[in-house]
């Protein structure tokens, strides 16, 4: 009616002007409904979820669709660390006791190849887009490159004390690892493979996420129950937010970060434009690795103490679903393809 009152048509060209009106927001209908199935088709929503489960020294597969445990496969060494390849055709995993790094051939659900690594490999992440996977060596204090294809080791750069988590910003340039010991976060050059910078952070830093942006980076810092935020491109913590006890990692959602709190139970979840706590979560016991689904509304949590992956549902802050995994599942890294 107002559009009408605007333009004072006559009554023969209303109804030119309702048709006109009607074969528009037809067209853009066509036109959006394409363009949004143009946009979800560019990145895919992840099937499949690899926990690796430290006291059944193996790793689960669960179908995300159905939300079901459909394989489990034997691993060794007691794994933890988890990542996958850009391709999602591979998954490497950490064995500490093992001192092994397992490469995982996800289509045939079948190891592919051990490499052994010196001291105890824990924390993984895998390079965008050259393929290599980098290590942290807990008692080495160093980062490993691997080179997975080759299965050799193809550089060794020392960081921080106890080396845990391990991150790669999303245009591969930098890697970084959260120090433990040391109360730090180390940058690497990618192409120098050197150490250039180190960021001071909470006590004991434990799990280390980055945005998709690349611009900041989160750490769960276990010792002092609060989570460091970096700015990467200023080499310096923007903020230090109060969590719940012992965190372990921080996954990224709808401008949202889920941090897990090992001691009680809960998932913190931060508001990352203000950097607050915006409500705590009651998971299952002992929640620790945690990963977001980059296209849906979800966070996955591994439970270590009740073998379960529990699926958070971001937009209602709310529990959606669990099932039940292999024994001692700590899912340490990305783990969703």
């Amino acid at each position: 009616m107002r559009l009408k009152k605007r333009l004072k048509l006559a009554a023969s060209g209303r109804m030119k002007a309702r048709g006109q009106l009607r074969s528009w927001h037809a067209a853009l209908a066509v036109f959006v409904i394409a363009a949004s199935a143009t946009c979800a088709s560019d990145e895919p929503a992840p099937r499949e979820a690899f926990i690796t489960n430290q006291s059944g020294q193996s790793l689960s597969i669960v179908d995300l669709a159905t939300f079901k445990m459909v394989d489990e496969i034997k691993i060794g060494g007691k794994p933890a660390g988890i990542a996958l390849s850009s391709d999602g055709k591979r998954a490497f995993v950490t064995a500490p006791e093992g001192n092994e790094l397992v490469i995982v051939d996800v289509i045939s659900r079948q190891v592919a190849k051990r490499l052994t690594m010196s001291g105890g490999p824990l924390g993984i992440a895998a390079h965008p887009s050259t393929g290599m996977v980098y290590v942290a060596d807990w008692h080495a204090d160093k980062i490993s490159v691997v080179d997975p294809d080759a299965g050799v080791v193809t550089a060794e750069v020392a960081v921080g004390e106890s080396p845990s988590g391990v991150a790669v910003t999303p245009d591969g340039a930098l890697v970084l690892s959260a120090d433990r010991d040391s109360n730090e976060v180390s940058l690497i050059d990618t192409k120098m493979n050197e150490r250039i910078d180190r960021v001071p952070v909470g006590e004991r830093p434990f799990g280390v996420t980055i945005s998709a942006d690349g611009r900041r980076a989160y750490t769960a810092n276990v010792g002092s129950n609060d989570v460091s935020v970096i700015d990467i491109a200023g080499r310096m913590v923007i903020a230090t937010i109060p969590v719940g006890r012992r965190p372990y990692a921080v996954a990224l959602n709808g401008g949202r970060a889920f941090v897990t709190n090992q001691y009680a139970n809960t998932l913190s979840v931060i508001d990352t434009g203000t950097l607050k706590v915006v409500k705590t979560l009651a998971v299952g016991d002992y929640p620790e690795g945690i990963a977001a689904d980059p296209v849906r509304s979800y966070v996955y949590v591994a439970c270590w103490f009740d073998n379960v992956l529990m699926r958070i549902d971001t937009a209602k802050l709310a529990v959606a679903g669990e099932v039940e995994v292999g024994d001692g599942p700590r899912a340490f890294g990305l783990f969703l393809r």
